[in-house]
Parts: C-alpha cells; structure tokens; sequence
C-alpha cells in the first residue's frame, strides 16, 4: 500500500505545507475586512470595534498556535506579538466607544 506525500509528511510539515499555513492571518484578515466594510457603510463605530477584534484575534491566534503555524501574524516572539496585538486592539476598541458626538456620529 503507497502513501501519498502528504499522508507521508511529519504533521509539522502537513501544516506548512500548501494555504493551510496562511489560515490564522486569512482570518485576522476577514474580520479586518469586515471592520472596513462597515466603516464604508457609515457604521465606523463599529467597523472600528471590529478592527479592534480582528487585533484581539490575532492576539489569542498567536498565543495559541506554533511559531510554524502563525504565519504572516508572527512578527517578533510570541510573547511581544500577543502583548501588542492585543493592547492595541482594547485601545482601538475603547477609542471607538468613547467617541461621542461628531460628524459621523451614527
């Protein structure tokens, strides 16, 4: 019985191998996209709450996953990337929320 390459590859390698190793910044990316899509709708406040979600997500992603694994959200080590992914995301999140009043208060 023959074993395709990829049932033959370690499971380190499986995950690196192909789009599988881009997941954790395509979903950073998506909810980023999304946050955008409502901030061109005239929802910017919560287009920036889901921007700010979108750090957060990256934050608990590269906590969670292998250096292997994170992809294009590793930046410096894991520690620094979650405290500053995160600490802007709850930044960006409360500006958001505070902001009363304005031209686009919707």
């Amino acid at each position: 019985m023959q074993r395709s390459d990829a049932e033959a590859l370690m499971p380190e390698q499986r995950w690196r191998s192909g789009p599988a190793k881009h997941l954790p910044f395509a979903l950073v990316l998506g909810v980023g996209a999304l946050g955008l899509v409502r901030i061109f709708q005239y929802h910017w406040r919560q287009g920036a709450v889901l921007l700010g979600v979108s750090l957060l997500v990256a934050a608990v992603l590269r906590i969670l996953v292998t250096d292997e694994q994170a992809g294009l959200i590793k930046i410096r080590g894991r520690g620094m990337d979650a405290f500053l992914y995160s600490t802007l995301g709850v930044v960006v999140i409360a500006v958001s929320l505070t902001i009363t009043g304005g031209p686009l208060s919707r």
